[in-house]
């Protein structure tokens, strides 16, 4: 399951390294002292933190059970999943309409992230599917203006795609195609 953070609080609380970590480690059920002891930490020290995201809404408590004079009380990660809208890590792009340049890429990509984590965390609470598809591939140009030959060439195929399959009052979907340089792969990257 996926959850859809846009709160900067919700964001600040996740992103230290020990809570990060306990979220991770509460994908499966785990009680404090369980954590303290995979962690090497004081077990109260853990259950601050553990408040602390409970508060947040970011772990739940599953059950309570009844140990040696004490309750103990196992706790999971509210989503397995954790996305957290772009908008809320840094300075938002202007509405940059170069289709070329890597920032109006950037927005975009921080957009979709966006729209898609919101209807996904939507779909979820439903009990529905998110019906999405993605295209993923890699080409390789020989000559650098060959990049703005190919978004001409693919501008011009999704147009006539668009255009056969478009059905007027059905369910709009919006595609998004970018590019970008492939990472460089280093000695056992698969």
């Amino acid at each position: 399951m996926l959850r859809y953070v846009e709160e900067p609080e919700k964001v600040r609380l996740a992103l230290s390294p020990i809570r990060r970590r306990l979220l991770e480690l509460l994908r499966e059920p785990s009680s404090a002292t369980q954590l303290a002891a995979v962690l090497e930490l004081p077990r109260q020290r853990v259950n601050y933190h553990l408040r602390e995201l409970e508060k947040a809404g970011l772990v739940e408590l599953v059950e309570e059970r009844q140990r040696r004079g004490f309750t103990e009380r196992i706790l999971r990660a509210s989503a397995a999943t954790l996305v957290v809208d772009p908008a809320v890590m840094g300075r938002a792009f202007t509405q940059i309409q170069d289709q070329y340049a890597a920032e109006h890429l950037v927005d975009v990509a921080a957009g979709t992230v966006r729209d898609v984590a919101r209807m996904q965390t939507a779909a979820d609470a439903e009990g529905k599917r998110l019906l999405t598809f993605t295209l993923e591939t890699e080409v390789r140009f020989a000559e650098p203006g060959d990049v703005h030959a190919f978004t001409d060439a693919l501008t011009e195929a999704v147009r006539r795609t668009v255009s056969e399959f478009d059905a007027e009052g059905g369910r709009p979907y919006r595609l998004i195609a970018g590019g970008h340089p492939a990472p460089r792969r280093t000695e056992g990257d698969s």
